[in-house]
């Protein structure tokens, strides 16, 4: 009889602080977001003065025919240049190429960070030197890298070809093999990006999770596919999201390398080469404005693939 009196005192009890608990809640997240916008409302105005008045004025741009060589001729169009683009060949195959080198770098950069970074973490001495050995390629220009990278893979003045033995092999010669060393390139640089912030969230980690699953039998593999990449998962997003937007935008290395030839063009390119070498710059407006869409859909996509919500990350 007591514990049944008992009972509905406590449930009453809790229904009576559930509000309360809630309404907590609800002021943390209102303090958190006002504090949140605090934070990065400096960042974001910058951002947008830099960023807003360049995109508004190409996308003013593109509903024009304007060549830099006539401009007296500058006519509005409308919608005309994105039909042009779209309904060309060489935007779809250019686009085709870009996501080629995106799933050609990501994927692999993402595992060579993940191996470099258990490197890093499991280092007791010497961390700081190895860190920032690691950063050295990611510390050159692309362009200077590139041009180093052409220059070990060319067929005359290379020693790539002497040291694989593979006699006067013109990488550069050819679609596939061009973008190998363009994507090469590509994973040399910027792995230690990856692996630094594959790092950081190494680091959060907790190792209690870690040495739980080892208690309980569980393999190498079966720690890392269970309890550190589950764990890691918003930095992998990061990683991810960065990376593959930095990837779709490629663009020094095809410059340096090949210039786009052998079908290597990129997005970013065919709007340098709208641009500045035919001096259309309505339609290079345009071109830049569907890949800031594309890069846009694409960042959208994965955010939603990963699912992340905040509200569980803040630990409400």
């Amino acid at each position: 009889m007591t514990t049944a009196a008992t009972d509905p005192a406590r449930s009453s009890a809790h229904a009576r602080s559930s509000p309360a608990a809630g309404a907590r809640a609800t002021d943390r997240a209102r303090r958190e977001r006002r504090l949140g916008w605090a934070l990065t409302a400096p960042a974001l105005a910058v951002m947008l003065l830099v960023t807003a008045y360049p995109m508004l004025d190409a996308l003013w741009l593109s509903l024009f025919s304007y060549r830099l060589t006539d401009p007296g001729g500058r006519e509005p169009v409308g919608l005309r240049n994105y039909a042009v683009v779209l309904a060309d060949p060489l935007w779809w195959e250019d686009v085709r190429t870009t996501v080629v080198i995106v799933l050609l770098t990501v994927p692999v950069e993402l595992v060579l960070g993940m191996a470099l970074a258990t490197l890093m973490h499991g280092i007791a001495r010497g961390r700081g030197v190895v860190r920032t050995a690691l950063l050295v390629p990611y510390g050159i220009v692309t362009v200077v890298s590139a041009f180093a990278w052409r220059s070990a893979f060319s067929d005359d003045t290379g020693f790539v070809n002497g040291w694989l033995g593979l006699g006067d092999l013109a990488w550069f010669g050819h679609r596939w093999t061009s973008l190998g060393v363009i994507c090469a390139s590509e994973i040399w640089k910027t792995t230690p990006f990856t692996s630094l912030l594959l790092l950081a969230g190494l680091a959060q980690v907790p190792d209690e999770l870690r040495e739980a699953a080892q208690m309980d039998g569980a393999s190498a593999w079966q720690r890392l596919w269970r309890v550190t990449l589950p764990s890691m998962r918003r930095t992998l997003l990061v990683a991810i999201l960065f990376r593959t937007l930095d990837a779709y935008r490629v663009f020094d290395s095809i410059f340096v390398m090949t210039a786009g030839a052998q079908r290597t063009e990129s997005v970013s390119f065919l709007a340098y080469r709208q641009m500045i070498g035919r001096t259309a710059l309505g339609l290079g407006a345009a071109v830049s404005i569907l890949l800031f869409l594309s890069v846009l859909s694409i960042a959208l996509l994965l955010v939603r693939a990963f699912r992340i919500e905040l509200v569980q990350a803040r630990g409400a």
